[in-house]
């Protein structure tokens, strides 16, 4: 991987590991930084930086860029726009990722659909943040329970027996 980014980032590179020792210090920082990501997984973040940015990444954008992998999670602001363009109900939205919704669903709709992004987007962030480490530590998470209609509504009342249920709930809340 830091044989990607020297090739690819040379003079940003050598400004920030100038010699030998930063270059180990930086290794060893990097190395547990990311180790919840397989080798591949770590190549492939380092690939997906040097198509996305024109500047050295950082360990947070790394972790960002190898959990975008295989596992098919967005970044958090595209979720974040996922989550408040997608229509109602909610859960019969196809998602990109199962986290999204439940990242939505912990923030609340309803918070994310009336206030502003930029009070609405850190909540939501953090309980993306949240999910996501969960599902890069191998949690699978459910796909949203799928709302449908009745298969058999049943027989409709008769008017007397609408006329009961009637009389039942006026007693019921004491109209």
């Amino acid at each position: 991987m830091f044989g990607l980014l020297k090739l690819s980032y040379h003079n940003q590179f050598n400004a920030a590991f100038p010699d030998t020792e930063t270059l180990h210090l930086a290794k060893r920082l990097w190395l547990e930084s990311l180790e919840a990501f397989t080798p591949e997984q770590i190549v492939a973040g380092a690939k997906r930086a040097i198509k996305q940015s024109e500047y050295l990444p950082t360990v947070h954008k790394m972790l960002q860029l190898c959990a975008a992998g295989d596992n098919g999670l967005p970044e958090a602001r595209a979720a974040y726009r996922e989550a408040c363009n997608a229509p109602s109900p909610k859960a019969n939205y196809h998602w990109s990722h199962p986290a999204v919704y439940h990242a939505g669903r912990e923030a609340n709709w309803f918070f994310l659909a009336n206030n502003s992004e930029s009070v609405a987007y850190p909540v939501f962030a953090e309980h993306y943040r949240k999910i996501c480490a969960r599902v890069l530590e191998g949690e699978k998470l459910p796909a949203p329970e799928q709302l449908r209609l009745e298969d058999n509504p049943g027989k409709p009342l008769s008017k007397e027996q609408n006329a009961e249920k009637l009389a039942a709930l006026r007693a019921e809340l004491d109209l």
